[in-house]
């Protein structure tokens, strides 16, 4: 299989499509809401830089480092956020979930656990991936939240890992699931889709 494949990815509540600037609208509309992009522990990007975004992310996929797609709810049909795999390494059959952000709207719904249910579904099932990786800021509780909902067990902590635009340091928080653990993973997630628990 080819881990740089950009797959359109759908289920009932989301629909993965390869990062575009169709998605460019949509996606600024999302950042607006409550000026999600201004939050210091991550890289969200503002409406200004939106389109540097589309293009430096979709320059990555054509360099081989990233896959990136657009979140799009399928129930509006509009764009939400945007998601990825990186740190391909199809020789040790690992990449990263990661470079994902929601709009407010799309927060605490069953956006993100449908999205993380195809990422990973394609990841293991079809790329044969024996670990899928996430990264997360230590200073970014929302996120280390929803990566350990998803069954993801932390494998340790990169101390000042990352330097900052704004002059921080990110301790960056390393979590994975192996193969052994995904059809367990899987079921967790489909049953908080299934029931409506995907907060």
């Amino acid at each position: 299989m080819d881990f740089l494949a950009a797959p359109v990815l759908r289920n009932e509540f989301v629909q993965l499509e390869p990062l575009s600037d169709a998605h460019h609208d949509d996606l600024v509309d999302a950042v607006r809401v409550d000026d999600l992009w201004r939050a210091w522990y991550t890289h969200i990007p503002s409406p200004d830089t939106m389109s540097a975004t589309i293009r430096k992310r979709r320059s990555a996929h054509a360099e081989g480092s990233m896959v990136p797609w657009a979140v799009i709810d399928a129930v509006s049909g509009r764009a939400v956020g945007m998601t990825g795999y990186l740190a391909i390494e199809p020789a040790n059959r690992r990449l990263e979930i990661g470079s994902t952000w929601l709009g407010v709207g799309a927060q605490r719904t069953g956006i993100n656990t449908a999205a993380k249910l195809l990422l990973l579904s394609r990841a293991f099932d079809e790329l044969g991936c024996g670990a899928v990786e996430f990264r997360a800021h230590w200073h970014n509780r929302q996120s280390r939240a929803a990566i350990e909902k998803l069954g993801a067990k932390q494998d340790g902590v990169l101390r000042n890992h990352t330097v900052f635009e704004n002059g921080t340091v990110r301790d960056t928080v390393v979590y994975s699931i192996i193969d052994g653990e995904w059809p367990t993973v899987r079921y967790g997630l489909q049953e908080r889709l299934t029931f409506g628990n995907s907060r």
